[in-house]
């Protein structure tokens, strides 16, 4: 298995670790629910050295990502970054992504660990189409952290102060020196919480996270694992690679409409957008439940016939709402707010009602 140049200090704090994307993972420290409150309330730093890393370079390069991807890269400048999928021809997708254009012949990709190699390959096989492109795999010798929560720009200040991150607009990204190293510096993240993702060589990992640790204290800083982080982003409806989204499921049916982009050239799976587009069946919706019954992937939902119409994406007790929520997949009919649905959850029908995502209303810049 393999481990992030800051393993050693996960597991020096205490950190639960398991296997996530082949990588040895802090799950939680202090426990899930306290973790995610200090990102609401506070700041909190991940480790996500896991995800992969790629860089596309040549005068090609832009040409052969707007193939390849359905957001338009043609519209952001050097300095800013896009969220953007990578589809299949029939529609499903091989990944969701955030592509930084670094300059006019050179674009940063951080794409899902678990994704990784598929993706590389995925990316090796069409890059023979554009004469001098190349691409290359950095995965495993870069670092990415996290820093994520209303007093994280105040946290930045302290260790960056003449940087002034605090002006970074959302998906814009900047270079900063520490030390030796270089850092990029991204106002992104999977919280909905104002924050940025720092990408960096490994060998200034445990330098920076323990910089940031150190300037945190007086509000509160805290390490956060994946647990955290999954009802983090669940709270906002942000997609998950594997539960709302995978290679089975058309963007147009996932409620990622909004990043492709019909109106660019030709992209690898546009027209089974454009088939979807003319009559989508399914969408991916919000809902919650009475009581205190937990849903969980694969769960299904019925109507108030009793009738199947989807399945549960993800769920959670929500640590915020302190109710049961989810994302489920569902038939177009049944997608409108306050609809009412019941999930199988042990043999019993719990009652439910679809609700507007996201379920909470974070400090997002």
């Amino acid at each position: 298995m393999k481990k992030t140049a800051l393993s050693a200090w996960h597991e020096r704090a205490g950190a639960k670790m398991i296997d996530f994307g082949g990588f040895l993972m802090p799950v939680q420290y202090s426990g899930i629910i306290a973790e995610h409150k200090v990102v609401r309330e506070a700041a909190g730093l991940f480790d996500v050295s896991h995800m992969g890393n790629f860089y596309v370079r040549g005068e090609r390069a832009l040409e052969f990502l707007q193939y390849m991807t359905t957001n338009d890269l043609a519209k952001i400048v050097d300095g800013q970054a896009q969220y953007t999928l990578m589809l299949y021809p029939d529609g499903g997708i091989v990944d969701d992504l955030i592509i930084y254009r670094v300059s006019a012949d050179t674009f940063f990709l951080i794409v899902n660990a678990s994704n990784c190699e598929k993706d590389f390959d995925w990316l090796t096989s069409h890059i023979g189409e554009f004469e001098g492109v190349t691409l290359e795999n950095h995965t495993g010798e870069l670092s990415l952290v996290a820093l994520q929560g209303p007093k994280s720009f105040d946290i930045l200040a302290r260790v960056f102060p003449d940087a002034g991150l605090s002006e970074l607009k959302s998906f814009h990204f900047a270079t900063v020196p520490f030390g030796v190293s270089q850092l990029m510096v991204a106002r992104t993240g999977y919280t909905g919480e104002a924050g940025v993702e720092i990408c960096l060589p490994n060998e200034a990992a445990e330098a920076l996270w323990t910089a940031l640790m150190e300037a945190g204290k007086e509000d509160g800083i805290q390490p956060i694992g994946l647990g955290a982080r999954d009802t983090l982003r669940l709270e906002m409806g942000y997609s998950l690679y594997g539960h709302e989204i995978d290679q089975t499921v058309n963007p147009l049916e996932a409620r990622l409409k909004w990043v492709v982009k019909m109106d660019k050239p030709n992209f690898i799976g546009k027209q089974a957008c454009q088939q979807v587009e003319l009559a989508p069946r399914r969408s991916v919706v919000g809902f919650s439940l009475e009581g205190r019954a937990i849903p969980r992937q694969h769960f299904k939902l019925y109507n108030a016939d009793r009738q199947e119409i989807g399945e549960v994406c993800s769920g959670t007790v929500s640590p915020t709402l302190q109710e049961p929520i989810g994302t489920a997949s569902v038939l177009i009919d049944y997608a409108k707010n306050g609809t009412q649905v019941f999930v199988e959850i042990r043999g019993t029908m719990q009652p439910g009602k679809v609700r507007r995502l996201p379920f909470v209303h974070a400090d997002r810049p």
